[in-house]
């Protein structure tokens, strides 16, 4: 199973959700350190629903459908948890813009670096915030990490020359 069929079988552990709720609860979660695109979204779910382990639920406004995990979603969910996580890969648009910012204008490169630190500024805000409004050890954890993430990307980009 991949991590993105997995980050959405754990999202409907909370109960049924349309892909736009899936997109949605994604973001609110894990969105700081795992992205999850309505594309993938929406390519994933016929999948698990093909392989049983999420079935339809009620169809809600405007035609959209809930999806409920299974029983056989809920057991594969919890193997995916115990196996071997393996590598984590970085997938940075900011550090890919970086690494060819030599073919930018000193005037683009500083645009590059002021949009990315308030994005980042933004991020280490809301993580803050997720870190104050944490339930239990794991979601604090994982929002310390973000905010760790946000605060060495601000890092980086201060150690950049704009010029």
């Amino acid at each position: 199973m991949n991590a993105t069929a997995a980050a959405l079988l754990g999202l409907l552990h909370d109960g049924p959700a349309t892909g736009g709720q899936l997109v949605a609860g994604a973001g609110e979660r894990f969105g700081a350190f795992f992205s999850v695109t309505r594309s993938q979204v929406y390519r994933e779910l016929p999948a698990l629903s093909k392989e049983g382990l999420v079935r339809l639920g009620k169809q809600g406004p405007r035609s959209s459908q809930q999806y409920v995990i299974t029983a056989a979603g809920k057991k594969a969910f919890k193997a995916w948890l115990t196996s071997e996580a393996g590598p984590d890969h970085l997938r940075s648009p900011l550090i890919l813009r970086l690494v060819h910012a030599g073919s930018l204008t000193a005037k683009q490169r500083q645009a590059l670096l002021e949009s990315a630190r308030a994005s980042y500024s933004q991020q280490l805000d809301d993580a803050k915030a997720a870190t104050k409004a944490a339930d239990g050890p794991y979601e604090k954890a994982v929002a310390e990490f973000a905010q760790a993430q946000a605060k060495a990307a601000l890092k980086l980009l201060d150690a950049i020359p704009a010029a």
